[in-house]
């Protein structure tokens, strides 16, 4: 996208051409621009002077031009023996940027930006390795849906070994059904003990926290947009609620409990209470990170096991069997004693 639009567009943020000048001090003058306003110019959205608006993306708001500034500067000091009449030029033009809106408080850089809006793989993978080389202490992440696929843990091994390199420790979240991806175990190895993997019947959306001060989390449901979160109170707030679900989760070291009903396995027991609460299968499957054929099955294997000939009747003998609740630690500590209906010989242990 970038090559495109500097194709069309010969030049850097630090000498816009007339469209962009216009469109880009319209947004700096006004705080937003509608989307539409910047499709004759890509080279705004190209040279990130422009992002989509968090609170709607009908709109684009402009990157502050001390950011933009200091973006530039960070490559051009680089080269600054060659390039000083280049530097004094961005310094002038930014300078003249800054004073046609209300005056902002000057931050450290990109860094300062609360929320920011990355749309593209490109723009996302470049945030996530910037936040990778800058951690030092900690990442925490949440890897929803099913067994990882094998792309997707090559593409995040060379952050996870440089962060490994400099002593950083990892806790990852997953679903009990990606404890069944060879890929995932093999990653785990490799890693020995600077990863900590645990797994629950479901978890929420894709989240990664480095050192508890910048947190990523999807924009979209196609995930081609995220967002970055600097917002302390955002940040502790993921802390929170990642450190909740890893109190519950289960090490990938300890195999899952019992549900202590023959012939009803864990993820079945789960299933259940997921139907007590009125799921359809698509939603059932995607939240405990499995196929929709294979949630099928498991829900027939139940029918059978407690002797319900339609779902209604399912839906009564789950209630009566207990399994309207998501499987839990003091389930298998005490389990109840249980007949299941019409299966005389099948008792909860």
């Amino acid at each position: 996208m970038a090559e495109r639009g500097r194709g069309v567009h010969p030049h850097g943020a630090d000498r816009l051409c007339e469209a962009g000048d216009r469109v880009y001090s319209r947004a700096v003058r006004r705080g937003r621009v509608p989307r539409r306003d910047a499709e004759p110019v890509p080279c705004l959205l190209d040279l990130a002077l422009l992002h989509p608006d968090p609170d709607d993306m009908d709109w684009l708001v402009p990157t502050s031009p001390q950011e933009v500034m200091t973006r530039l500067l960070r490559g051009v000091y680089d080269e600054v023996s060659a390039s000083k009449r280049r530097v004094g030029s961005a310094v002038a033009a930014f300078e003249w940027y800054a004073g046609l809106g209300p005056q902002q408080p000057q931050t450290s850089g990109a860094e300062g930006t609360a929320i920011r809006v990355l749309e593209g793989a490109s723009r996302i993978q470049g945030a996530l390795d910037a936040a990778t080389e800058a951690c030092t202490t900690e990442v925490l992440t949440v890897q929803p849906g099913g067994i990882r696929p094998e792309h997707e843990l090559t593409e995040g091994l060379h952050r996870a070994l440089a962060l490994r390199g400099r002593g950083v420790r990892m806790r990852d979240l997953y679903t009990h059904v990606a404890r069944h991806g060879q890929g995932l175990l093999n990653y785990l190895e490799l890693m020995g003990d600077s990863v900590v993997g645990r797994t629950l019947d479901e978890v929420i959306d894709r989240l990664i926290i480095f050192d508890r001060t910048v947190a990523f989390i999807p924009a979209n449901a196609d995930r081609t947009m995220a967002l970055e979160l600097r917002h302390p109170a955002l940040v502790h707030y993921l802390v929170t609620v990642f450190e909740r679900f890893w109190r519950l989760a289960i090490p990938l070291t300890a195999p899952l409990p019992d549900t202590g009903i023959e012939g009803i396995s864990h993820r079945e027991q789960s299933i259940a209470a997921l139907l007590a609460e009125g799921h359809q299968d698509a939603v059932i499957a995607e939240r405990l990170g499995i196929s929709v054929r294979t949630c099928r099955a498991h829900i027939a294997r139940l029918s059978e096991t407690l002797g319900a000939a339609s779902r209604t009747q399912l839906g009564v003998r789950i209630a009566q069997a207990g399994l309207d609740r998501p499987p839990r630690a003091t389930d298998v500590a005490a389990p109840p004693s249980l007949s299941l209906p019409d299966q005389g010989s099948r008792t909860v242990r």
